[in-house]
């Protein structure tokens, strides 16, 4: 925990080529307190092979680096190893299926909340629900309705700053909506870009298409300073992931090392 009484942590999904001894000496090195930890097939972790996370945890431990969260199945196998590994989140997201309707879909996260609650609490781990732009649960206000009347303890959120830019509210509006739910914070960053096709004689009018074009900090359409502002007016005190996540995928490790520098910046220095 640094002064600023934010935990930086780093999605590792770009880096699942390194060992456990490479990741922790490549994430120490940039200046990171933890990792989310994918628990996915042909990573360091694997779905079948999840009891060794405590061991992994141990190996990172020797840089310095926690595992503060994980990004997989949110099963009993998993949430027993995180409780071994002492790794309080397990994030999650929320697709809508095809041929679901948004409110069936919500009524079935419930369910499946509803079942798991026993599970967390009996291995004190919670599940942190993301938004991500597109047929998921998406925003705020879509976060707030799936997860309203859990526990945190439990059922809590992890607010994306990116996604909800793409395709959500301004960041204190949405801030104040899963504020009482919030158990981690995502910075990356995107915007939208116009995709340009060739005319073809079978269309007669031209309708725009977008893409999200994944980007630095200091590019996109969440706008980092504000997202710091609001999180320090209201006194955040937890993890901060930064995905690493660009559409300029060679560049990752020149990008993730600008991005993390940038967020200290803001939260270290106070933001605008």
């Amino acid at each position: 925990m640094t002064t600023s009484g934010v935990s930086y942590s780093v999605f590792t999904k770009p880096w699942k080529a390194l060992s456990l001894q490479q990741l922790g000496e490549f994430v120490a090195g940039l200046g990171f307190d933890g990792i989310e930890l994918p628990v996915r097939p042909g990573y360091q972790v694997e779905p079948e092979q999840v009891g060794d996370l405590p061991k992994a945890a141990r190996q990172l431990a020797e840089f310095g680096v926690k595992i503060l969260s994980v990004a997989g199945p949110a099963d009993e196998a998993t949430i027993a190893a995180c409780a071994a590994a002492d790794v309080p989140t397990i994030r999650i997201m929320a697709p809508v299926d095809r041929g679901e309707t948004y409110l069936e879909a919500e009524a079935r996260y419930r369910r499946e909340f509803d079942a798991l609650v026993p599970l967390l609490e009996k291995y004190g781990v919670q599940v942190g629900v993301q938004n991500h732009y597109g047929r998921f649960v998406a925003n705020a206000a879509g976060l707030r309705s799936l997860v309203e009347g859990y526990d945190p303890r439990h059922i809590a959120i992890v607010w994306d700053a990116a996604h909800e830019a793409l395709d959500g509210m301004e960041p204190d509006l949405a801030l104040d909506m899963v504020w009482s739910q919030l158990c981690m914070v995502n910075l990356k960053n995107a915007f939208w870009r116009r995709v340009e096709r060739a005319a073809t004689s079978e269309s007669a009018v031209d309708v725009a298409e977008w893409e999200v074009y994944w980007t630095t900090g200091l590019q996109g359409r969440a706008a980092w300073p504000r997202v710091v502002h609001e999180l320090q007016r209201r006194g955040y005190e937890g993890v901060v992931c930064l995905t690493a996540e660009y559409t300029e995928e060679d560049a990752v490790d020149r990008l993730i090392a600008l991005d993390i520098a940038f967020a200290r910046s803001l939260f270290e220095e106070g933001a605008l």
